[in-house]
């Protein structure tokens, strides 16, 4: 059943234009072509990407981290409470009001200490301070190699700056050394498109690497390294509290997304890739899966584009701080607040009793 379905998947005519096959792409004459087995590679590759990640962490992006004044963030630890932590895990990690009152029946506490452990609980689970920096140190150093890596691999191929290069003699491309590519983070709202981006890429690597859509797949992620980078350097600054650097950094990220992904990709990649091919081969499934994939992520761009806008024009319009809006924040207790209010007013008015100043009437001896 195994081969059966292996032999339709990998049917030529799903996959290459009409009369042509997998045995165009058998190495010959000195003439080396992709081959899908080749993928097997990036498995261990993962595996050493995720080695160098935890020896960066640890022996560059923390020593960075105490240099630029970034602090491990000191959060309150709640009671062990066995009803409350299985709720918190098994149902939801915000109660609504009638569950609440059912929590303080079962374990005696009040609405507000019910509502006060849920709140830290749900602090416990969010990502430090330390631990966004040292991932945003990776990423921006994965990502800014990637771009120039990437960068030096196409800077002598005539595809680069004329696109129409990419499907000269396709599929029958010679593999070139440059182009043998490959393709535990901090959850954020966005996690779904995330996902939906991640299995995207990789669908787009492995076809482009199988079928021999290399020269596309390379441009491909040219563009989507080419602004991230400065991302992630914004979110450094942000995190050591540099910001009006991690500012003017984002908005060079905005604009550089903004060209990169919402006109280059489109109107430069894309109308490659859906309008060249179809003027030498008729379409096949190939050339509908590959392009849908593409639509996929342009679709995921314009989400992102909105983010980002948004956050662009709150700061040049009010001057705010820039803050990534997918990231969850600490929350607050409210009697932290009250206690951190009592205290302004106070230093302000002088001590206060419901609601009202309170006057010392009573004379003290002038020593």
């Amino acid at each position: 059943m195994l081969s059966g379905l292996s032999d339709w998947f990998w049917q030529e005519q799903l996959w290459f234009p009409k009369g042509l096959g997998w045995a165009d792409l058998e190495d010959r004459d000195g003439r080396v072509y992709a081959k899908p087995q080749d993928l097997w590679v990036a498995l261990p590759i993962a595996l050493i990407f995720l080695i160098i990640r935890q020896i960066f962490e640890r022996t560059v992006a923390t020593p960075l981290a105490s240099l630029l004044g970034v602090k491990e963030t000191v959060r309150l630890q709640v009671p062990h409470n066995p009803t409350l932590e299985s709720y918190y895990c098994n149902i939801t990690k915000n109660p609504k009001q009638t569950p609440i009152a059912s929590l303080c029946k079962q374990t005696g506490f009040s609405e507000r200490q019910v509502q006060r452990w849920f709140r830290r609980r749900r602090n416990q689970d969010r990502p430090s301070l330390l631990k966004r920096f040292r991932e945003a140190s990776w990423r921006f150093t994965f990502y800014l190699l990637a771009f120039i890596a990437g960068l030096a691999a196409l800077i002598d191929k005539p595809w680069l700056y004329d696109l129409k290069e990419m499907w000269q003699g396709f599929p029958v491309l010679t593999l070139l050394p440059s182009q043998y590519c490959v393709a535990s983070d901090v959850k954020r709202k966005d996690f779904k498109e995330q996902i939906v981006h991640h299995v995207a890429t990789i669908l787009l690597i492995s076809f482009s690497w199988c079928v021999n859509y290399i020269r596309a797949g390379t441009l491909i992620m040219l563009v989507h390294d080419s602004s991230d980078y400065f991302l992630e350097s914004a979110k450094m600054f942000n995190y050591a509290g540099w910001r009006n650097a991690c500012n003017y950094i984002f908005i060079v990220f905005a604009a550089v997304f903004i060209i990169s992904r919402l006109v280059i990709f489109p109107f430069w990649i894309i109308y490659c890739t859906w309008i060249y091919p179809v003027t030498m081969y008729e379409p096949f499934f190939g050339y509908y899966f590959f392009n849908g994939l593409l639509m996929v992520l342009q679709c995921l761009h314009i989400f992102w584009a909105v983010l980002i806008i948004r956050m662009a024009i709150r700061f040049l319009t009010h001057n705010e701080k820039v803050d990534d809006e997918r990231s969850d924040k600490d929350e607050t207790d409210e009697s932290e607040e009250e206690e951190e209010q009592a205290k302004k007013d106070t230093r302000k008015n002088g001590p206060v009793q419901n609601g009202h100043t309170v006057h010392n009437n009573n004379h003290s001896k002038i020593e």
